[in-house]
């Protein structure tokens, strides 16, 4: 049978289980517990009561000046104009450019595949566009079907007029003038034809890159 001091609590009359049990969370509000201690929903605060509002903090703001002057994705095309301006120089300008206008009157394909490549930002190449040129001339003797296109692309791109008269017009009566006229507005709007497309972009990088490593205006330097 065993001492009494031994005898199991459920055999004791004077045991009551209504007053003896133990008091225990149920589970699911454990489970509940324990998330909260480790994925709090206060903010990430740990131990803060989740009836105390978090105070929003300021508004975040990006600074996008700071992206202008990236020296990588450079971008050489044009500014939307919506307003047509003038041109830099006259068709019958060429001697302001005494080399170019040599260059185009002896060969002119040369002139015609720098400023392709240029206006095409790189998809046409310089020879490309050259040899097309040429093969145009040769076969057709009209290459001003070809090389007006890229007049008016050139106006499109900086809002040009169409003048003196339509572009098919100038190429077809003064092919040379209108060649170095273009070639002229290139350069004047800061994109040299003559280091093709991959050259002006490297130059404008470099530009940019000096502006980034140049001082602020008004600071001097402490000696």
């Amino acid at each position: 049978m065993g001492r009494p001091d031994q005898m199991s609590p459920r055999m004791n009359n004077n045991f009551n289980p209504v007053f003896h049990a133990q008091s225990e969370q149920p589970v699911d509000e454990k489970r509940v517990v324990q998330a909260e201690q480790i994925y709090p929903n206060n903010g990430g605060v740990v131990n803060q009561p989740n009836q105390v509002p978090m105070r929003p903090g300021p508004p975040t703001y990006i600074n996008q000046s700071a992206t202008f002057n990236q020296p990588y994705g450079v971008s050489m095309a044009g500014p939307v104009h919506t307003q047509p301006s003038n041109w830099t120089s006259g068709l019958f300008d060429c001697m302001n450019d005494g080399e170019n206008a040599l260059i185009t009157c002896c060969f002119p394909f040369v002139t015609f595949g720098q400023i392709a490549e240029v206006i095409d930002e790189g998809a046409t190449s310089c020879g490309t566009a050259g040899m097309l040129y040429g093969l145009i001339c040769c076969l057709f003797a009209i290459p001003c079907v070809y090389t007006c296109t890229f007049r008016t692309k050139l106006r499109s791109k900086y809002g040009l007029p169409d003048a003196p008269a339509p572009d098919w017009i100038t190429h077809c009566f003064c092919e040379y003038c209108a060649l170095c006229q273009e070639y002229r507005e290139l350069k004047n709007r800061g994109l040299d034809p003559s280091i093709g497309w991959i050259g002006n972009v490297q130059k404008q990088r470099m530009g940019q890159q000096q502006e980034m490593m140049a001082p602020p205006m008004g600071q001097r330097m402490m000696g």
